[in-house]
């Protein structure tokens, strides 16, 4: 048996943080106070520094803007994006915590089919919280699932799963589309609640996306960088996807598992297709090479840390995409860059690093 008792879900309040990237008031947290206001909250303040962001009263946070963002990494802030929701990755840099789970300001409290609000942060901590099966698929999706196990043919050998990684939720209302799909289908809504848990194969990738998504900070954090996007940079659009594409082939090196589908949120609005687009069109072509380097990524077995598999990737990345761009070099020194800077706030046991100056709160 996958599982004999159900018990609660343990809610994990001081071991996990919640981190918004934003350029605007976080109104929307009032309708998630529920469910959020246990939880210390991580703001990433993207755009005008200067710029005042109001936070309802009664949650606890700490806020980062660029200029704190510059002060606590100094020259290595060039790792980081701005004018671009990339700039979350900043606070999984800077959390202290186990667990982070990642959310944007567009996305509400959502409803299952009976009609009853879907607590998101709940149905993934029950996802990193149960092992993953990559290795051999279960026709019954989650076998960890109330209700659910492993069915006839499955290899009682691999019945323990492996530790979850990452927890992928998905969106009610407005898809997560690009830009061409968004311009000939304009009115396209997503009502489909599907109630399953997926894991991704191992060998499989799959497109990230970074609006509403947990991960175990401690097992794949330093792989979670979310790239060069946004203000100078020549794409947009394609943070999450970049690291969904490198934590899905480290994952698969290191034996941990992905998983995809529940929780649900409400996506509230669309983003401008024009805009997008703009931000996209490099990206739509270049991804046609991406994902064959990726799908071919092989890391050697001295790769036994998220770290190594990280810096390996990158050398991978200046070898055979440089040719593609030159903004493929950058991004190969930015992700060491950002190898770096995860070490130096987070030292390996025995070492203490200090946030200097601390966030404004």
């Amino acid at each position: 048996m996958a599982q004999s008792k159900v018990s609660p879900t343990p809610l994990l309040k001081d071991e996990l943080d919640i981190v918004i990237p934003t350029i605007r008031n976080l109104d929307f947290l009032e309708m998630w106070r529920p469910f959020f206001q246990p939880y210390h909250l991580i703001i990433v303040q993207d755009g005008d520094p200067s710029k005042t962001i109001k936070v309802p009263e009664g949650f606890d946070y700490e806020l980062y803007n660029r200029n704190d963002i510059n002060r606590i990494l100094g020259p290595k802030a060039s790792c980081i994006s701005f004018k671009d929701s990339a700039c979350r990755c900043f606070g999984y840099m800077v959390s202290k915590k186990k667990y982070i789970y990642t959310i944007d300001d567009d996305c509400f409290v959502a409803k299952d089919p009976s009609g009853k609000e879907i607590n998101a942060l709940e149905q993934h901590i029950k996802n990193v919280l149960s092992p993953s099966t990559p290795f051999f698929f279960n026709t019954l999706y989650d076998p960890y699932r109330e209700g659910a196990d492993f069915v006839r043919g499955y290899p009682f050998s691999l019945r323990e799963g492996v530790p979850t990684a990452v927890s992928h939720g998905l969106w009610l209302n407005i898809p997560d589309y690009d830009a061409p799909t968004q311009l000939v289908k304009p009115l396209e809504r997503n009502t489909r609640y599907v109630d399953a848990v997926l894991t991704i194969p191992k060998g499989t990738l799959f497109p990230m996306c970074g609006m509403n998504l947990a991960f175990n900070r401690d097992l794949i954090g330093p792989a979670m960088y979310f790239g060069l996007m946004g203000d100078g940079q020549p794409i947009g659009r394609y943070d999450d996807m970049w690291a969904g594409w490198c934590i899905k082939v480290i994952c698969d090196h290191l034996g941990l598992g992905v998983k995809t589908g529940l929780p649900y949120i409400w996506h509230s609005k669309a983003s401008n297709p024009f805009v997008n687009l703009k931000k996209e069109y490099k990206g739509i072509y270049w991804q046609e090479e991406l994902i064959p380097f990726f799908q071919g990524v092989t890391l050697p077995k001295e790769c036994t840390t998220v770290q190594k598999c990280y810096i390996e990737l990158s050398k991978q990345v200046k070898a055979k995409l440089g040719k593609v761009d030159d903004y493929f070099n950058k991004l190969a020194d930015a992700m060491v860059t950002w190898i770096e800077a995860w070490d130096e706030l987070n030292p390996p046991a025995g070492k203490s690093a200090e946030l200097t100056n601390g966030p404004k709160k």
